[in-house]
């Protein structure tokens, strides 16, 4: 397996998106196909049409980092994107397709105390397919539908991606619906750019595709996202509709595996806040019964 088609189709889409007015080049009203076409791309890269055209068609592994970076500003890429464009790069290596693949590995337990730790914030770790792999006790009330939903209870795991597409009570949860499926496919196609090899990665993809019609919709537009950070609104079945930010951050894992830690938190004084302190007083353990000795 190769990750060709995904480099072919990932800068088709790129070159689709732009126009000759916007990169400063002529054009005529004889112009039949909306976008730039490849040898316009490539006297912008300052590259040939022949190279720029094998290129596309997914001969990218022996290219240099300076001409990766030449067509990702002929492209207009932005910073995840370029990054994509290069993990797509590193893949194509015949190298890369021998070495270890990513591996999975249970959550430390020093990292779940971590967790268990933090009271006012709404904390998850994720793996690059979006499995949730440990929680908080509020990350886990506050994602309750996702927690309780037949796709966590067939698989065994929450998934962030099975969860949006593959349940409708989804749609009801997040408030923004369209954008939250949106910034979900785009993870997913950046993990798959870094990991074209994951077996359990492709399954996932596959079974989203032939299940979900919005997934594959959202899948062909080729969106890359990397950072996983912004403001999320949901439609919470205890507290009612509430608006938190959210923000990730690497977790070091020491091996070849990747985890994710995000924070979910509130506006401090806002009406959000109070909303997220019920729900953490509903989360809260109960208090043990302490017996004073006279």
């Amino acid at each position: 397996m190769d990750n060709r088609a995904d480099i072919r189709d990932f800068l088709a889409s790129r070159r689709a998106k732009l126009t000759p007015d916007t990169v400063g080049l002529p054009t005529s009203a004889r112009r039949r196909v909306p976008g730039l076409r490849r040898e316009e791309v490539a006297v912008l890269a300052g590259v040939s049409t022949e190279w720029y055209t094998r290129l596309e068609k997914g001969h990218i592994g022996e290219v240099s980092e300076d001409v990766l970076d030449a067509v990702a500003v002929a492209l207009r890429l932005d910073d995840d994107e370029r990054t994509y464009l290069h993990d797509l790069a590193r893949a194509a290596k015949p190298a890369h397709r021998k070495a270890a693949r990513r591996r999975d590995v249970p959550l430390a337990p020093q990292v779940q105390w971590m967790l268990d730790s933090i009271t006012m914030s709404a904390t998850f770790v994720r793996n690059g397919r979006l499995d949730v792999i440990g929680s908080n006790a509020l990350g886990r009330a506050l994602h309750a539908p996702m927690f309780n939903s037949p796709t966590t209870a067939e698989h065994g795991k929450p998934n962030f991606a099975r969860y949006h597409f593959l349940d409708e009570g989804s749609k009801d949860f997040f408030v923004d619906w369209e954008a939250g499926a949106a910034a979900t496919v785009a993870l997913l196609r950046a993990e798959a750019g870094r990991e074209p090899y994951d077996k359990q990665l492709r399954e996932l993809i596959g079974e989203l595709s032939t299940v979900s019609t919005e997934f594959s919709a959202y899948w062909a537009a080729h969106d890359i996202r990397i950072r996983h950070e912004g403001t999320k609104r949901l439609q919470h079945p205890e507290i009612g509709e509430i608006e938190l930010t959210y923000q990730s951050v690497d977790l070091p894992t020491g091996k070849r595996a990747w985890h994710d830690l995000s924070f979910y938190t509130a506006e401090p004084g806002s009406s959000h806040e109070e909303r997220l302190k019920l729900l953490a007083s509903f989360a809260a353990p109960p208090q043990a019964a302490h017996t004073v000795k006279g």
